[in-house]
C-alpha cells in the first residue's frame, strides 16, 4: 500500500475535480483501483504503487487544466486517463490552447483531443485537409468553427457547405416540396453546426446575402470557389466521379475541408468511394494534409467509443 498526498491551492478546484456527488473522482479511482480523499486543502491517494503514481498524475494534469480555465468532463478526464496510460501526460497541458471560435451563446470552442488539435492546425496551414474518422471525432463541428473564423476575419467572402444525397441518388427532384424542402434532410447537421455558431438570425443574414451557402454536391458542377471556405461532409459517400468534380472547383483564395467515414459508406454495392480513393491518390502533394482520427478522439457519450471498438473487432473478426 503506497500513499501521495497532492495539495490544493483553491477549494473550488477540488470542487470541480470531485464533480456532482463524486462523479468525477470516481473515473479515476476505478480506472486504478485507488481511494481518493480530500481533507482541508490536501488530497490523499492510497493503493498500488503504480496505480497510486497514474492517478496522481491525471489529478495533477487535471488541476493545470483547472488552473487555465477549462472545465472538467467525463471527456476529458477519460482522455487523460488514456494518456497517462500511453505515457503521454507531458500533451495534456496542450488541450488548453487557444479557442477556435466563439459560438453565438459565447461558449468557446476548443479541440479537445491531440487528433483535434492536428486537425484545426492542418485546416490553418493547407489549402485542402482530408480527415477521415469514425463519428463523434468533431470533423463537421471544427470544419464549420475553422469557416467561421475564417469568414469573421475576412479571410474568405463565402462559407460554402455540401455533402452528397446519397439516399436519393442525388435526383432530389423526386422529393416533395421547393428545393430547400428537398435538401434539407440531408444538410441539417451542417445547419446544426451553423446555428450553434452564428445563431440563427445572423445565419439567415448571411445566407439571403449570399455570404453562406448550403446545397447539396451535385449543385457544385460546373463552378469556380473563389475567396470561399467549402466543406465536403460525409464524404465516403461520393463516387471518383463526384470526388474529381469537387475537387476540381477549388478557387483562389479558398480553402477546402473534406470529412468522412470509411466504415459507413451507403454507395450501392460495386461503387468505389471517392474518399478512399481522394486519401490514396493525392498522397504527398504539398498543401493537401490528410488526417486520420481514432476512437481516442471521439467527444461524444463514452458508449460511442466502445460501440466503434466493438464494430472494429467485429470487423477484423470477419477479415481474420
Amino acid at each position: 500500500m503506497m500513499e501521495q498526498i497532492i495539495n490544493i491551492d483553491r477549494m473550488e478546484h477540488a470542487a470541480a475535480l470531485f464533480g456532482s456527488f463524486d462523479s468525477n473522482i470516481k473515473i479515476i479511482e476505478d480506472e486504478f483501483g485507488v481511494r481518493v480523499h480530500a481533507r482541508d486543502s490536501e488530497l490523499k491517494i492510497s493503493g498500488d504503487a503504480e496505480g497510486v503514481l497514474k492517478a496522481s498524475k491525471v489529478i495533477d494534469s487535471l488541476l493545470n487544466l483547472l488552473n487555465r480555465g477549462e472545465q472538467l468532463s467525463e471527456q476529458n478526464i477519460t482522455y487523460c486517463i488514456s494518456l497517462v496510460n500511453e505515457g503521454s501526460e507531458e500533451k495534456i497541458e496542450s488541450l488548453a490552447s487557444d479557442c477556435v471560435c466563439v459560438t453565438s451563446k459565447g461558449k468557446p470552442i476548443k479541440p479537445k483531443t491531440m487528433g483535434q488539435k492536428r486537425y484545426c492546425s492542418a485546416i490553418e496551414n493547407n489549402t485542402i485537409t482530408i480527415a477521415v474518422g469514425p463519428a463523434g471525432t468533431g470533423k463537421t463541428y471544427l470544419a464549420v468553427a475553422m469557416a467561421v473564423t475564417a469568414f469573421r476575419s475576412k479571410e474568405v467572402n463565402r462559407i460554402i457547405l455540401t455533402r452528397p444525397a446519397v439516399e436519393a441518388g442525388e435526383k432530389l427532384g423526386f422529393l416533395p416540396g421547393d428545393l430547400q424542402s428537398k435538401v434539407d434532410p440531408y444538410l441539417r447537421p451542417l445547419y446544426d453546426a451553423l446555428f450553434d455558431m452564428l445563431g440563427a438570425e445572423t445565419y439567415q443574414k448571411y445566407l439571403e446575402r449570399g455570404n453562406i451557402e448550403v446545397a447539396p454536391l451535385a449543385y457544385m458542377r460546373g463552378r469556380t470557389l473563389d475567396d470561399s471556405f467549402i466543406i465536403l461532409d460525409e464524404a465516403q459517400n461520393t463516387t471518383s466521379e463526384q470526388m474529381k468534380m469537387f475537387l476540381t472547383r477549388l478557387g483562389n483564395n479558398s480553402k477546402m475541408v473534406i470529412t468522412g467515414d470509411v466504415t459507413q459508406i451507403d454507395l450501392p454495392s460495386g461503387a468505389k468511394s471517392g474518399l478512399k480513393e481522394a486519401v490514396r491518390i493525392l498522397k504527398g502533394i504539398k498543401g493537401i494534409e490528410r488526417l486520420t482520427f481514432s476512437e481516442k478522439d471521439v467527444v461524444r457519450h463514452r458508449l460511442v467509443q466502445d460501440i466503434i471498438r466493438a464494430y472494429e473487432k467485429a470487423q477484423e473478426r470477419r477479415n481474420s
